[in-house]
């Protein structure tokens, strides 16, 4: 009875490669440049169905809606910051689940965040992203169409994506690396592999295992703290994974790679922002091939944390930087709209009857 229900399932055609599609066509009795068409229509026209497929006959189209489930996200809402024209996304998937995405502006051209899945089992005590728990894992279609529906509604081309919106994306490891192949095909958008950053809270064999497939990607570890005791404290993966053990997985991954890691660290006034935090920090990293990246936390209603001054970000980054360390303040976009990771998605669910 389970082999019966499993051959029922409808494959994602959108999640396929073009090889895979090429077979698929195959199998339906079609030649094997309908597949570069749809392809084509799906990955680089952008088309949300079959039937905005202009050049693909009727009844391949009816095939393929028997055969093949075809993603498409649904926009909900679209705030728009007034300070910096950063924009927020919320998406409907098929089933109902919500995602958020974000579109921001630089100097070097759009960035788009997305989101790897619908809420995240992480647990971290200062990200509105996990407060409901983890859902479900993304399709790598359902990643694809966050930067596809962006880039249809903003008219913008978009040059940088980072997957740091709500979601573990090491927890949906498989979908990410398909994710990754179809974005960054030549028949598709096309988008460098060094111009794309997946961001991680440190699942250790995770790390291992994405550093020996040897990609181009920037690997961006959520740090936010020096020492055990206090990452414990705020993350709960740390409980699991200690700070030795996370900092000989970005040594291996440097090896394999030849890519710096990035350290991302939120800054929660008197809790990871003194002279010691810095100090500790310096002493944890050095000798890491690393960019550390300070951020401003995002305060959230339902946790107690409170942002750290300017002055002492500032200080701490001029301590790590006199210490030989690379580090930068990120620019904080779209303060005026809800712009911490799931602060948007969270505030639609709260208002549902």
């Amino acid at each position: 009875m389970e082999a019966e229900e499993k051959k029922d399932i409808k494959k994602d055609i959108k999640s396929l490669t073009l090889e895979e599609l090429k077979e698929e066509m195959i199998g339906l009795s079609e030649k094997s440049f309908r597949a570069v068409q749809l392809y084509e229509w799906m990955h680089k026209k952008l088309v949300r169905s079959y039937d905005e497929m202009q050049n693909i006959p009727a009844a391949l189209k009816e095939k393929c809606r028997e055969r093949f489930n075809y993603t498409a996200l649904r926009l909900i809402e679209v705030q728009e910051s007034k300070i910096d024209g950063t924009k927020k996304y919320l998406f409907a998937l098929a089933d109902g689940n919500m995602v958020e995405s974000v579109l921001m502006h630089y100097k070097h051209g759009s960035s788009v965040c997305i989101s790897s899945q619908a809420g995240c089992r992480m647990g971290c005590r200062f990200c509105a992203s996990t407060l409901d728990g983890l859902k479900r894992n993304l399709l790598p279609s359902e990643m694809l169409d966050q930067i596809y529906a962006i880039t249809r509604e903003s008219g913008e081309r978009v040059s940088n994506v980072v997957v740091m919106g709500t979601g573990e994306p090491l927890d949906n490891y498989g979908n990410l690396l398909r994710f990754i192949t179809l974005l960054t095909d030549e028949n598709g958008l096309h988008i460098s592999q060094r111009n794309l950053t997946v961001s991680t809270c440190g699942i250790v064999p995770r790390m291992r295992e994405l550093a020996r497939e040897k990609l181009q990607i920037t690997l961006a570890l959520s740090l936010h703290a020096a020492t055990d005791e206090k990452r414990r404290e705020l993350m709960p993966i740390a409980n699991t994974y200690s700070l030795a053990e996370l900092m000989e997985a970005c040594t291996y991954y440097f090896a394999q790679t030849g890519r710096r890691i990035t350290f991302e660290y939120s800054l929660v006034r008197d809790v990871n922002d003194t002279k010691q935090d810095a100090k500790q920090l310096t002493e944890l990293i050095k000798g890491q091939n690393c960019h550390v990246n300070l951020i401003p936390v995002n305060p959230i209603k339902e946790r107690d944390y409170v942002q750290s001054e300017r002055q002492s970000v500032e200080a701490f980054r001029d301590r790590l930087v006199k210490s030989g360390i690379t580090a930068t303040i990120r620019r904080e976009m779209g303060r005026d709209i809800d712009g911490a990771c799931g602060q948007l998605r969270r505030r639609f669910l709260e208002n549902q009857p």
